[in-house]
């Protein structure tokens, strides 16, 4: 057995049967064993970050990394991005790069790279297989590593890959999730009854619904208020589940949401900062004089503490969870507002919300808190170019469940091409394009930063010149589109889309923000 087949094989039994890939000539006898592995399942995706961010909607859903196949250094420095985003969500992802033959790679030919340094930047992990014989137990432990909440990255020589003596490896165990210490709860049970003001700010699998359920017995019982992290990686939500509101991404608003607490209470999730510095403003989002008390980070058993604290705080108590509660169906013009009542009106049961509509999705959590139950994801790590990608992945991990996709129009242009995959998948993925021709975010952020310009600033937030027409897009690579200009017309597609298998795309016409 060669290299690429002992690593399969091994892959595959450690239940990593899924890799996207964006293969090159170094990872062909990867490619040419997939025959011999009928149990992985190959997804091409034609950029490489679509190929990664679909990794991590895939782990994020399913809590199992897959793989994903890139070429030497470039092919992993497309990736990047979405890597990054999956560091941040604490997701696994196995990331297999290949590489030069090790008789190659001195000749320093023109894709030679640091693959070691590249892949540092996001990876928690990283080794190089140094021959078949290691393939196996290198891949077993990558999976391993990978498990543990992080990107993990193995660098596969094409004569390693290619070399015979290849074995397959037994999976390598992985350790339980750190636990909150006793001292962590008490300290954190203290603060939470102090009769103080208290933010309870929490994040990681605390944002399931067991977790949820915990977190609001513990707020009743204590006054404390509940947040969650800005951008959850999975947040669990709408009717029957305990609901939170999320801090904003604001850095006003979000201290405005913290005012004068003297404790803060973090369960998996960091200390809150601002995204950005901004002239004269403190980063830090903790206010003078709060205590701050970490009891388990978001690669911990956060929804485990947030239920023994619960059994302390409050026992015997049942959470208030969200009632089923839609908005009407709107009429007329087009907008935010008119467009989030659309998604809340309609949101099906078990829906996975893929969630990249920045400034145009401002309407959408209070429109779908009572919508029929389903998980949100978000863009963890601020890269844009997540959405489309993570909707890929999604969907391979759960093909029960419809995906909609709420999409920028910016930021989807970073990895449209995810589309195509959608097609040759035949994903139940349906994606709403917000059109409103502009990089509204980075004008908010101008504002922000106190900045100010002219025509020049102006033509690099805008997308006009040419317009963009993404019904002609997704019809190009095989998705059914069409464009809605009013909440009736967006509230007909969506329903014509839900009726028919595969994936759709309505090209939602917003109004482009001042």
């Amino acid at each position: 057995m060669n290299g690429a087949g002992s690593l399969l094989r091994t892959l595959t039994g450690a239940g990593v049967d899924v890799c996207f890939a964006n293969p090159g000539t170094s990872e062909m006898h990867f490619v040419a064993a997939l025959d011999g592995v009928p149990e992985m399942r190959a997804v091409l995706a034609l950029f490489e970050g679509v190929a990664t961010g679909a990794a991590d909607g895939y782990a994020r859903m399913t809590g199992r990394p897959a793989a994903v196949l890139l070429h030497l250094g470039p092919g992993l420095g497309n990736g990047l991005a979405n890597l990054h985003n999956a560091r941040r969500a604490g997701t696994p992802v196995l990331a297999v790069v290949g590489d030069h033959a090790l008789t190659h790679a001195p000749l320093d030919a023109p894709l030679q790279s640091d693959i070691a340094a590249v892949a540092g930047s996001v990876s928690g992990w990283v080794r190089h297989s140094a021959s078949a014989a290691d393939v196996g137990t290198d891949a077993a432990d990558a999976v391993a590593a990978a498990l543990r909440g992080q990107v993990a990255t193995l660098v596969l020589p094409a004569d390693v890959s290619w070399g015979d003596g290849g074995r397959v490896a037994p999976p390598t165990a992985v350790p339980d999730r750190p636990v909150a210490g006793p001292e962590a709860l008490r300290e954190a049970a203290d603060a939470l009854s102090s009769g103080e003001p208290t933010v309870l700010l929490v994040g990681g699998d605390a944002l399931r619904a067991g977790g949820l359920a915990a977190a609001n017995r513990i707020a009743a019982a204590t006054g404390a208020r509940l947040l969650a992290e800005t951008f959850p990686a999975r947040l669990e939500r709408g009717a029957g589940v305990a609901p939170v509101a999320r801090l904003a991404y604001l850095g006003d608003a979000a201290r405005h949401q913290i005012g004068a607490a003297r404790h803060l209470v973090l369960v998996g999730t960091r200390s809150p900062v601002a995204f950005f510095g901004y002239p004269g403003k403190d980063g830090d989002l903790v206010p003078d004089g709060c205590a701050v008390h970490p009891v388990v980070d978001g690669s911990g058993a956060a929804a485990a503490a947030l239920e023994e604290l619960a059994d302390l705080l409050s026992p015997g108590t049942t959470a208030e969870t969200a009632p089923a509660a839609r908005p009407d169906l709107p009429t007329g013009e087009l907008t935010v507002a008119s467009a989030a009542a659309v998604v809340g009106a309609l949101l099906p049961e078990g829906a996975i919300v893929v969630d990249e509509a920045i400034t145009s999705g401002a309407g959408l959590p209070g429109a779908t808190a009572g919508a029929p139950r389903h998980d949100w994801l978000t863009l963890t790590g601020g890269a844009i170019g997540y959405g489309l990608p993570a909707a890929t992945g999604a969907a391979v991990a759960c093909p029960d469940r419809p995906v909609w996709c709420l999409q920028a129009d910016g930021s989807a242009m970073y990895t449209i091409s995810a589309l195509w995959t959608h097609a040759r998948e035949g994903l139940d993925v349906t994606t709403v394009i917000y059109h409103n021709s502009a990089y509204a975010i980075l004008r908010a952020e101008l504002a922000q930063v106190g900045a100010t310009g002219g025509p020049a600033t102006a033509g690099l937030l805008g997308l006009d010149r040419p317009d963009l027409d993404f019904t002609a897009l997704a019809r190009g690579m095989g998705v059914p589109a069409e464009r809605a200009g009013t909440a009736g017309e967006l509230a007909a597609a969506l329903l014509r889309a839900a009726a028919e298998p595969g994936p759709h795309l309505i090209e939602a016409m917003v109004p482009s923000p001042a």
